[in-house]
């Protein structure tokens, strides 16, 4: 089971940390949400739970919980700009359909 950053979303996240001052990764996760059933959650985390899986892409941890790994295994999480527009983008295997504006996803 794997959860990877490309090296650009880590490049972000690690200054996004750096500028913060403080914090263990990006938590990576999902909740029922949006039309389609689910939503990705992305949080920066000040430490690590117990039961946290914690995988490590270009020196950057990511913290997944037990119940979102089950939908988030082999996910690629990049950073992009298009344009005006930047944000991460989620390549996830099990993702089967997602809804018409993007925000979720279902299994």
């Amino acid at each position: 089971m794997a959860v990877t950053l490309t090296e650009n979303a880590a490049q972000h996240v690690r200054r996004s940390l750096d500028k913060r001052g403080h914090g263990a990764g990006l938590r990576l996760g999902v909740r029922t949400s949006g039309c389609s059933g689910m939503a990705y959650v992305l949080e920066y985390a000040d430490q690590v739970a117990p039961e946290d899986s914690v995988f490590e892409s270009h020196g950057v941890k990511v913290l997944v919980d037990p119940k979102s790994l089950v939908y988030l295994d082999g996910t690629v999480l990049d950073y992009t700009r298009e344009g005006l527009n930047e944000g991460f983008r989620f390549q996830n295997p099990n993702q089967k359909e997602t809804c018409g504006c993007g925000e979720s996803f279902s299994v």
